[in-house]
């Protein structure tokens, strides 16, 4: 069973996994008729599942953490603890979680390493989410400690390509930033406004490559200790959206619009767990991946 196959990442995971040619077939379920919040639905959906890939989850920009921290502290936690309890008490065979690095400390060493994960407090704007997601890793190791049950926790850097959500109130910064770009280009005006002052740095990895890392993960890795999944790359949010803004052509100003928070100073991840325990690494190159995601928002938007 996939959650969340629906979404962004689930579309891909659930291609991802059939060129595996699994034994049984891929149950997905929808959150328009399963609500994951609901226990007696978290009870319905994993009876008769062998593995559980746990995508689903209430998830957006800074704009839309600052605007619903409780809601997304509680849909997250929520349906990710019920999940799991389910799984367990259904016999499932394997529970695979999928973490965030929002859940490191708001000021990290880099590159953030596994050790690192408990060494502070979270940036303040999207704690509530990285927190909730924290939660699912102290369950997971808890109900192997005293049940044996099978659950690994993955920590995915911030994703961005085609279907991503480009939508103003849950888009993260690349699709952000490509739609403010051509719809500036469109309309011909003469500026563009970006949160921040552009001095935080950001990692991104390809979605494809993050489907690949999860049937990879889900395949081989069955440790209790949290693994990073990135592409190691780091690149401020300045130099991400003067290159965003080349590749589209758009030829106006950028405007950085410092009233409005930067979130995390810092994010760039240690990878060499991943390539070691189950030989993922990345391999689409940033630049190559973006112009994909702007092609693909063309083509699928109506601009």
């Amino acid at each position: 069973m996939i959650t969340g196959g629906s979404g962004f990442l689930g579309q891909h995971v659930i291609t991802e996994m059939a060129k595996h040619k699994p034994k049984s077939k891929i149950f997905v379920p929808r959150s328009n008729k399963t609500d994951l919040r609901v226990w007696k639905n978290c009870v319905k959906v994993v009876k008769g599942i062998d593995l559980v890939i746990h995508l689903a989850g209430n998830v957006g920009g800074i704009g839309y953490n600052q605007k619903i921290p409780g809601a997304l502290f509680y849909d997250n936690l929520i349906m990710g603890t019920q999940l799991l309890e389910a799984a367990r008490l259904s016999g499932v065979k394997k529970f695979v979680a999928i973490g965030t690095i929002c859940s490191y400390p708001k000021f990290t060493p880099i590159p953030f390493r596994e050790v690192d994960l408990w060494n502070g407090y979270p940036e303040e704007t999207n704690a509530p989410y990285g927190l909730a997601k924290k939660m699912l890793l102290v369950q997971s190791q808890a109900y192997r400690q005293q049940y044996g049950f099978n659950a690994i926790n993955l920590l995915l850097v911030n994703l961005y390509g085609p279907g991503d959500k480009f939508d103003n109130d849950r888009s993260h910064v690349v699709p952000a930033l490509i739609k403010k770009f051509l719809v500036a280009k469109q309309k011909k005006s003469p500026s563009v406004t970006v949160w921040g002052t552009g001095k935080s740095t950001r990692e991104f990895l390809y979605v494809e490559d993050a489907a690949r890392a999860i049937a990879l993960a889900t395949e081989k890795y069955d440790n209790p200790n949290p693994i990073n999944i990135g592409s190691g790359m780091e690149i401020s949010i300045k130099d991400l959206a003067r290159l965003t803004k080349q590749l589209i052509g758009y030829k106006g100003k950028i405007i950085w619009d410092r009233t409005k928070p930067n979130g995390q100073p810092r994010r760039s991840l240690d990878v060499n767990k991943a390539r070691k325990e189950f030989g993922f690494f990345a391999t689409t190159k940033f630049e190559i991946g973006l112009k994909k995601t702007i092609e693909w928002y063309l083509k699928n938007s109506s601009l």
